[in-house]
């Protein structure tokens, strides 16, 4: 197909409170201060991102092999992760035996309504918990974990609503529960493992002891006494370890790397809306401007068209009166010739009102419409319209646009494109808020049709870029022509 004049132109995570960054957000600690790490060191990155290696060398450096490996046992990172494991794991079996039940409780109550104030308080006190833990593991390990945002308060019930699903504060007593677990049983097995260490020790050191268990020096210096010192000081620090990186996952709020990741996103968001914002008020001031044409158009085909020919229908009907006494012949012929002008008035006027909406369209909707267009093309033309019956229905607009596409590529077919035979498919792609209303019409014709300025197919396009659809015209020469075309089925 090939242009063809301009054809009639139609006039934040759901559930989830929002965040504001917290006060106390601060980039993680810096490495402590040390001996010089061994195989695990490397390129730190970004102090807020807190990679793995800076949080190893923090609390776990024999992990780091070297002079910290061989002094493990009386580093000072051994003695800081023993003691507050020691001190966590009296402190989060308290916790998370209070939030626990507590949470228990409430649920269980909650049918009586009276569970709801029961698990607010028990929310509000695991942010508190959250806050003390930071500042625990600030004093003890020197590690900063970032605060996480505070909870947007909002009046009213929702309000309410939104606190008992802050993810934060839930996070915070299954971290409790992970960390009093953790605790209790990394010092267990530390304490226990030092223990041994301490002992064997002592009956190297003490010949009384020694004779009285009647052990092997050597083995016990070999075996019992690095497994015990050595094990319990791996333990300790990644027992600590792991408390730190839990810590930072649940009770932590982003770093200020990941705040920036998500302004950058933000800002191309901004951006993509403000170019679609651009695009949206070109194609509604060419909506507007193919309104005012269709207007035009219609008020020159009544005045040139329909006009004259009913001035001309008057005249033959004064010639009919005067001649009907005087001349029968005359006022016959000249009511004949009314006649036909009355027919031809008619068929200029379906032809208008079929150019502004067609009515086959609105009584028996788009199927109908386009069976009828491919009936009037002088060359043979299929149809298929079975996927109009799945997915959501197409608006008005959306059926009218796709009607007037398929009516202008009939058209170009006819006219220009030397085709033997065409081929018009419509159906609804996609679901819900995106389904899409699509229009494919192809013939075998000549091709190198050209969407123009001003041509009928750059009218068509710009149809439908003011619903927000999409127009793709392939027409390679001697190949023939694809249009397809696609509106959103709300638009």
């Amino acid at each position: 197909m090939t242009e063809s004049p301009a054809p009639p132109a139609a006039a934040a995570a759901p559930g989830f409170p929002a965040w504001v960054p917290g006060r106390d957000t601060a980039p993680a600690a810096a490495p402590a201060a040390g001996p010089a790490a061994g195989p695990l060191a490397g390129p730190t990155g970004r102090a807020d991102v807190v990679p793995l290696l800076d949080d190893v060398r923090l609390v776990a450096p024999a992990f780091a092999g070297g002079r910290a490996l061989a002094l493990a046992p009386v580093s000072a990172a051994t003695w800081r992760a023993l003691g507050q494991l020691v001190v966590a794991a009296f402190w989060t079996v308290t916790v998370a035996t209070v939030l626990l039940t507590g949470v228990a409780v409430g649920l269980s109550l909650v049918l009586l309504v009276v569970g709801l104030p029961v698990l607010l308080a028990l929310l509000a006190l695991a942010r508190a918990y959250g806050r003390a833990e930071r500042a625990r593991l600030r004093a003890q390990l020197g590690a900063d974990v970032p605060a996480p945002g505070r909870v947007v308060r909002r009046p009213g019930f929702r309000g309410w609503w939104l606190l008992l699903l802050d993810g934060r504060a839930w996070a915070a007593v299954v971290h409790s529960a992970l960390a009093a677990l953790l605790t209790w049983v990394a010092t267990v097995v530390a304490v226990g493992l030092a223990a041994v260490g301490l002992v064997a020790g002592v009956e190297l050191v003490v010949p009384a002891a020694r004779a009285a268990l009647q052990i092997d020096p050597w083995g016990w210096a070999v075996l019992v006494l690095p497994v015990g010192l050595w094990g319990g000081a791996f333990v300790a620090q990644a027992a600590t370890l792991l408390q730190l990186r839990l810590s930072r996952a649940l009770l932590g709020g982003r770093s200020r790397a990941e705040a920036e990741q998500a302004a950058r996103a933000a800002e191309q968001r901004a951006e993509d809306a403000e170019v679609r914002a651009v695009r949206l008020r070109e194609t509604r001031t060419a909506a507007v401007e193919a309104a005012d044409a269709e207007r035009r158009r219609i008020e020159r085909d009544l005045h040139d068209g329909a006009q004259q020919r009913l001035v001309a229908l008057g005249v033959e009907l004064g010639v009919a009166r005067r001649a009907v006494a005087g001349d029968p012949e005359a006022a016959a012929r000249a009511l004949d010739t009314a006649h036909a002008e009355v027919k031809e008035v008619l068929a200029e006027l379906r032809d208008l009102v079929r150019g502004v909406h067609p009515a086959v369209l609105t009584d028996r909707g788009l199927d109908a419409a386009l069976s009828a267009l491919a009936a009037r093309s002088p060359v043979p033309v299929r149809v298929d319209a079975a996927g109009l019956g799945h997915g959501a229905p197409a608006s008005s607009s959306a059926q009218a646009a796709a009607y007037f596409v398929v009516a202008e590529a009939l058209t170009n077919v006819a006219k220009h494109a030397g085709a033997a035979s065409a081929a018009v498919r419509a159906d609804v792609v996609g679901a819900g808020a995106g389904a899409r209303l699509r229009v494919r019409v192809s013939d075998d014709g000549r091709g190198g049709a050209r969407a123009t300025p001003g041509s009928g197919l750059d009218g068509l396009r710009r149809r439908v870029e003011a619903l927000d659809g999409s127009f793709d015209l392939v027409s390679p020469a001697g190949a023939g022509t694809v249009l397809t075309v696609e509106v959103p089925c709300a638009s």
